[in-house]
């Protein structure tokens, strides 16, 4: 099978690692981000992930089946994307400390002409944080490169309380749904 992940992101090579996935060609996909304000956070992680596939699908073979995932943190109605410095990182984790935000991750799967796009919503609760627990957390680098500023996967689990949805979609790649939705192009993953 001819599988590409739409992505450059380690923790979704990883997430399909575990899911028996293997030998996918990895390839960061150049797509134009910006939506128009006021966009509903499913519907953007949903055409963002459209718009990724779309990107690699350009120039793979027609029979490879293309991955791609779009995430954000939502707070208040509020969109957390990737901080854009350590004062952005520290301004959003004191705004999820002690809240209940949501997570949302959009994927799709194509191969040709065949596309199917789902999202995953996972509510995440922070308790507490202290300001120097977020100074700290920052110094670590974690927090620059995802979004809402933290990683549930790593240092930033310290941090959650609760979690009621996919811990694998606030990680980047809802698994359990994708599994799903790769049965869709005939790939059954535990046969």
């Amino acid at each position: 099978m001819n599988l590409i992940l739409a992505s450059q992101s380690p923790r979704r090579r990883e997430l399909l690692n575990r899911m028996g996935l293997s030998g996918f060609q990895v390839i960061s996909p150049d797509v134009d981000e910006r939506m128009p304000e006021g966009t509903p956070p499913a519907r953007l992680v949903e055409e963002l992930s459209i718009r990724k596939a779309a990107a690699v699908a350009s120039n793979a073979p027609e029979d490879a089946v293309i991955i791609a995932a779009d995430t954000v943190v939502v707070l208040d109605g509020r969109i957390l994307g990737k901080p854009a410095d350590e004062a952005d990182a520290a301004a959003m984790l004191s705004a999820l400390s002690g809240q209940t935000h949501q997570v949302y991750t959009g994927v799709t799967v194509r191969r040709g002409a065949l596309v199917s796009t789902e999202h995953e919503c996972t509510r995440v609760t922070f308790r507490a944080l202290s300001p120097g627990e977020i100074s700290a957390y920052i110094q670590t680098g974690e927090p620059m490169d995802k979004a809402g500023a933290y990683g549930i996967q790593a240092l930033g689990c310290l941090f959650v309380s609760g979690i009621s949805g996919d811990y694998c979609g606030v990680m980047g790649l809802p698994v359990c749904r994708l599994g799903g939705m790769l049965r869709k192009f005939d790939i059954e993953l535990l046969s």
